[in-house]
């Protein structure tokens, strides 16, 4: 019998062993954005068990609160930092099931400092929501040695003991970020350095402070996208790898930094303390902003879009009259109509902002959407038809495509607006494209224009020349369009039809607040008192310095 030789897989067994490797490195990839991630719900027990390094998505529902519990710390670790992150609801982590406001932290980037006692392993924290709707939630812990800064753990500022949060503010202008200074690390059961105690090598005025900015993609306000890229915010090796450093601050500069408001685009920041002497460095709970609000009040995310409509429409109409009526200069018509479109913009967004009257707005949708339908349509060969050069059976035609779109989608509104956004907002990328290079495609919409300025118009033949810069506009408008249609329904897709209007919301946030001590809108003074205040400060300015010495006489 032959001596047994090896003579390798045979091709089958090959080809699956082959396939395994594949979706082993398929999902590896798959997690490689920040670590393992891990996806769970909530527990049926209302007990969420965590891992050191090791992200955890989940939903939080009233009422308060859930019981979190991390076992098996490691001896190595002196201080953990527990961070939970949402992307417009508020949160709650707390030390203890009882509120205290310097023993838990609100908003939508939470985040405590668990100080180790010695032998300890095993931590319990909290968590709830105060809001209506279930908040969906990612969470993550991470550890770090006796040698690593800790971060916030010098606050005087804020509420809790050792704050390491970033709180952020921004409006129209500007974004602020601001953050408590850190202390130096030390062993379980240590007493903590003082931090103001000498401003020497040896104390916490040696520690530097790194600002991070990122930002999301464009036009993204997804929650999911929002969740996934946070990832890449948390510790500090992923946030010197994604992230641009924009400053560095050191002890003695003021713990605030300041930038330019960006509304719809997302933007993700973070601070990396710095320990030069040890070389060891700890991140802060990195904060998100969008410059505008998924909620009530002024500057609303969803409100972009309906002043987009609104500027359209009356700035539309608003040239055409003063054009025909007036014979202001061109320059000055532009100004004007500018003015007017902002105006009738703001009017959209206060009519739903206050009532909520969705079939308005939704009406004024679809005739956007209508008008550039009809404006295409006579921009085929079909508008140079002879009855069309009558002016009255061209309008009426005209119109009636117009006024049919809305009609039409009335009783699908969310498609009709998700159509809007797309073919309305490509089309804005062919006028942009327009102004720089030379394409036909911008007298879709011309024509029309010219048509209702100049009464004579009608008699021109409304050819136009369609070469090799026209088929690659329309091919982008078509690919822009289609692919941000289907972007919108896979995004809507099992979400409410249309939120509450603002105001309704903002009725309800106010009723919740009045009740809510611990939410820090609380105690911000009424309007007329920070007015006060201002003119106060205003008119110090200009009061002349009274002398220091005594200038009555002294009554014996």
């Amino acid at each position: 019998m032959p001596p047994w030789r090896w003579r390798g897989p045979s091709p089958a067994l090959a080809a699956m062993g082959l396939l395994q490797l594949l979706v082993v490195a398929v999902l590896a990839s798959e997690r490689r954005v920040a670590g393992a991630a891990e996806v769970f719900g909530n527990s049926s027990e209302g007990l969420i068990e965590f891992s050191v390094g090791k992200f955890r998505y989940f939903e939080l529902n009233r009422p308060f609160p859930e019981e979190a519990i991390l076992h098996d710390i490691s001896s190595n670790v002196t201080f953990l930092i527990f961070q939970i992150h949402s992307q417009y609801q508020n949160t709650t982590v707390s030390f203890s099931p009882t509120l205290l406001s310097n023993a838990s932290e609100t908003g939508t980037a939470s985040g405590l400092v668990f100080i180790l006692r010695p032998e300890q392993s095993t931590c319990t924290w909290y968590l709830g929501t105060s809001g209506v709707e279930p908040v969906q939630n990612m969470a993550i812990l991470l550890s770090y040695s006796e040698r690593d800064p800790i971060p916030g753990g010098c606050n005087l500022e804020f509420d809790l003991d050792i704050d390491p949060n970033i709180y952020l503010e921004y409006n129209f202008f500007e974004t602020t970020i601001k953050f408590a200074p850190a202390n130096l690390g030390y062993a379980r059961g240590v007493d903590p350095p003082p931090c103001d105690a000498g401003m020497d090598q040896d104390s916490r005025w040696r520690l530097q402070y790194d600002v991070y900015q990122y930002f999301l993609p464009e036009n993204d306000l997804t929650e999911e996208m929002l969740l996934k890229h946070l990832q890449r915010m948390v510790s500090v090796p992923q946030v010197k790898a994604n992230a641009l450093k924009v400053v560095t601050l050191t002890a003695n500069d003021k713990t605030s930094v300041s930038f330019s408001s960006l509304p719809g685009q997302g933007v993700i920041y973070n601070v990396i303390v710095w320990d030069p002497f040890l070389n060891t460095s700890a991140a802060y709970v990195p904060a998100h902003t969008y410059a505008c609000s998924f909620e009530a009040g002024e500057g609303s995310c969803a409100s972009l879009e309906l002043f987009f409509i609104g500027f359209i429409i009356m700035g539309f109409f608003f040239y055409i009259l003063i054009t025909r009526l007036t014979p202001i200069k061109y320059d000055v018509r532009l100004i004007l109509t500018a003015v007017a479109g902002s105006v009738g913009g703001m009017f959209l967004v206060a009519v739903w902002w206050r009532f909520g009257i969705l079939s308005i707005c939704m009406l004024c949708v679809g005739l956007v959407l209508g008008f550039l339908i009809s404006s295409v349509t006579f921009f085929t060969p079909l508008g140079n038809l002879k009855i069309f050069h009558d002016d009255g059976v061209f309008w009426v035609t005209f119109s009636c495509i117009a006024i049919l779109i809305p009609v039409v989608f009335m009783g699908c509104l969310r498609i009709l607006n998700i159509l809007t956004c797309g073919v309305i907002g490509s089309y804005s990328v062919v006028l942009a494209v327009g102004s720089y290079l030379s394409t036909s495609l911008s007298y879709i919409t011309l024509n029309v224009l010219k048509r209702a300025l100049n009464k004579d118009f009608h008699r021109a033949f409304t050819n136009v020349p369609f070469q090799t810069n026209d088929f690659i506009i329309l091919a982008v408008w078509g690919m822009l369009a289609v692919s941000g249609i289907t972007l919108q329904i896979r995004r809507e897709r099992g979400r409410p039809f249309f939120p509450p209007h603002p105001y309704k919301l903002w009725k309800q946030e106010r009723e919740r607040r009045v009740t809510n001590i611990l939410d820090p809108s609380y105690h911000i003074p009424p309007l007329r008192e920070r007015l006060y205040g201002q003119l106060t400060q205003i008119k110090e300015l200009f009061q002349k310095e009274q002398p220091a010495g005594e200038r009555t006489p002294l009554l014996l």
